[in-house]
């Protein structure tokens, strides 16, 4: 078995055996085609049919990686968070196990670390259900077709690091304008093409040039074709589509994020009305993964007010 070294980690050149029959598109980009990594974990995860969770998903309250951005250290620090020790406070301080990740919020995508990160995981009983790939300088969406070429060829790698982890999911990042229509309905496709292999499929969230058309993820979906879920963020829209777009996305959704802004004395959230937005899922018939996502300076209120939301969200399930 020979290696292929890839940037920002180890790739071995093994392509696994599989069932999964797909039809490639006319649309190829270049760039590395049928690489696939070696795990430990199943090769092929059930893949939900648009609009199911995973059963083993359903009614689970997770926690996005996000929520930490500002509080992430490489070294163990005094009111510092190392991403590698979350799957063991979920586990103690939080009681989840459905972990939501981001690659804004690595230190590192070297190989080691992502072998690191996912036996963590598995030792804390978590569940690495989506990679968001957040890189700032790519653009599936570009007018220009190199641009795309080599923004692909960026999620295509970050992919097989999903991969590595044990992901089902990785969602792209829709940039603040859109560029061409045609451009991110192609990119998809050549994404799903790639990703299917793997067992991972591909979510899109409203974000960027989505934030305020209700309309968005629905269309964009109807357009890509099979291989694409939605995975709404409660926070992203603007106040006018919020509640809208959260009703017509449900139904197409896999995973949630339930984004939760500043939480007053009273532990209720101004913002906008969190409950509305549970029970709109709840309506179309969306059960969870419910990933929270909360934000606060201090560290240790963080953990607590993240608590409270998910207790918020069990209550209501109960109703």
């Amino acid at each position: 078995m020979t290696s292929q070294k890839l940037p920002g980690f180890w790739i071995e050149n093994k392509m696994f055996s599989s069932n999964l029959a797909f039809e490639r598109r006319n649309l190829l980009f270049g760039g590395v085609v049928g690489v696939a990594v070696a795990i430990s974990a199943p090769l092929v995860q059930a893949l939900a049919p648009t609009g199911r969770s995973p059963t083993d998903l359903q009614g689970q309250v997770g926690l996005t990686v996000g929520s930490f951005q500002k509080h992430y250290a490489s070294t163990v620090e005094r009111e510092k968070l190392r991403l590698i020790d979350l799957p063991k406070r979920m586990k103690n301080e939080l009681g989840m196990r459905v972990l939501d990740l981001m690659t804004a919020s690595f230190p590192s995508m070297e190989r080691p670390f992502l072998d690191e990160l996912r036996n963590e995981a598995i030792k804390n009983d978590c569940i690495i259900t989506n990679l968001k790939m957040n890189q700032p300088d790519v653009d599936i969406g570009s007018s220009d077709s190199e641009e795309r070429q080599r923004s692909l060829q960026v999620y295509r790698e970050t992919i097989d690091a999903a991969e590595v982890l044990g992901c089902r999911w990785v969602r792209p990042l829709p940039k603040s304008k859109l560029s061409s229509w045609e451009g991110y309905v192609d990119s998809y496709r050549h994404l799903i093409d790639y990703a299917k292999p793997k067992g991972i499929s591909i979510l899109v969230e409203n974000y960027g040039w989505m934030k305020d058309d209700a309309n968005a993820i629905p269309s964009l979906i109807r357009a890509v074709g099979e291989g694409i879920d939605a995975a709404p963020d409660t926070g992203n829209w603007t106040d006018a589509v919020r509640y809208e777009g959260l009703k017509k996305a449900y139904p197409l959704a896999v995973t949630c994020d339930f984004k939760a802004f500043a939480l007053d004395e009273n532990g209720n959230h101004p913002q906008y009305d969190l409950k509305k937005c549970f029970d709109l899922g709840r309506e179309a018939g969306f059960n969870g993964p419910w990933c929270i996502e909360h934000f606060n300076d201090k560290l240790p209120m963080l953990f607590d007010e993240i608590l409270k939301i998910k207790e918020m969200i069990l209550a209501w399930q109960k109703l």
